[in-house]
């Protein structure tokens, strides 16, 4: 059985920079519920390069939800800002910084980067 939220985090671990965060600087700690506790990432950006751990600390953002929910997240298969709106996910703390790692998080499956849909020479 595969495990989006795991996936996730180790790929955005492997990357060690990301061309989406240049220029972001600041640490998000997520908090995903699940009927055994409660699991803990945390991630470091520095100019948009990552670091990503286990570990419990404070964090400039902290992003609260279940982990059933953020595995829907780390596929693709559900909108952030729906869950946010209905307030099954919480952000607190930068908020600033929980929109811009919106970033890195997957489109739904099949969607297309607008760069590669521009690049096919369809029309807008």
């Amino acid at each position: 059985m595969s495990d989006p939220t795991a996936e996730f985090f180790a790929g955005l671990g492997r990357r060690g920079h990301e061309p989406l965060l240049e220029g972001v600087t600041g640490t998000i700690r997520f908090d995903l519920e699940h009927e055994h506790g409660i699991d803990r990432w945390f991630v470091v950006i520095r100019e948009g390069d990552l670091q990503v751990s286990r570990e419990e600390r404070e964090a400039g953002s902290v992003w609260r939800t279940t982990r059933a929910l953020f595995d829907r997240f780390a596929s693709g298969e559900q909108p952030v800002y729906a869950a946010w709106a209905r307030n099954a996910l919480r952000v607190e703390g930068d908020i600033a910084l929980g929109y811009v790692f919106l970033r890195v998080l997957p489109g739904p499956p099949g969607a297309h980067h607008p760069r590669a849909f521009a690049g096919e020479g369809r029309p807008v």
